[in-house]
């Protein structure tokens, strides 16, 4: 496949595309307000998305509905868990602050965005608010929001993403163990890789980010 007609610039990408409505201008705030507070407080995930210059990151990020805190109309947070601690989209924050947010809530279609500049923050009353069960995290995530909109359900809609019923059969779903055999070439079974997964699923992933265990 050869890929040549390739949009060079925005005038020629505005002559594909028409105009947006003057509605999807005026729904982006500068702040968390109340509707926006709500559906982050409703969220049990979201994705983090990183760049600098060279590299780019979309980072899944997980927890108790609510996990992301609102410590403010400009500022939200959320601790660190257990991960694979390559940190990629840590060391992109460190190159370049600028970060992109979607929380999504089970079962509703629409989902929210967030644009804004992070910190990796180590302080005390920080790390207090963005404790789960009583169990600190070592370092939190503080986004300082730019932007703030909900976004249409159209991608949602279009994916039936939360439809049971397009929902593949297990037997025939992909197994992240196999390809993950795939990808590091290991000798081990993937029955043996499966069950080492599940024992970090099941006994080990809300550590705070960072444990030396894994």
């Amino acid at each position: 496949m050869s890929i040549t007609d390739r949009i060079a610039d925005t005038t020629e990408l505005r002559e594909v595309y028409r105009t947006p409505s003057q509605g999807a201008i005026d729904k982006v705030i500068d702040h968390v307000d109340e509707g926006a507070a709500d559906f982050i407080a409703a969220s049990p995930f979201m994705i983090m998305a990183t760049a600098t210059s060279d590299r780019a990151d979309a980072s899944p990020r997980g927890g108790p509905v609510g996990f992301v805190r609102v410590l403010d109309d400009n500022r939200i947070a959320w601790g660190d868990l257990t991960g694979n601690n390559r940190l990629d989209s840590f060391e992109n924050v460190l190159a370049s602050p600028h970060v992109g947010l979607l929380f999504l809530v089970p079962g509703v279609v629409e989902t929210l965005r967030i644009a804004g500049r992070a910190s990796l923050v180590r302080s005390p009353d920080v790390l207090e608010a963005c404790a789960i069960d009583d169990r600190l995290p070592k370092v939190a995530v503080v986004v300082q929001v730019d932007e703030c909109y909900i976004q249409c359900g159209a991608a949602v809609r279009r994916g039936s993403l939360w439809d049971t019923d397009t929902w593949i059969d297990e037997t025939d779903r992909p197994r992240g163990a196999a390809i993950l055999k795939g990808h590091t070439k290991t000798p081990a079974s993937v029955d043996d890789i499966e069950a080492g997964l599940g024992d970090y699923y099941d006994n080990h992933i809300w550590g705070p980010g960072g444990s030396k265990e894994r």
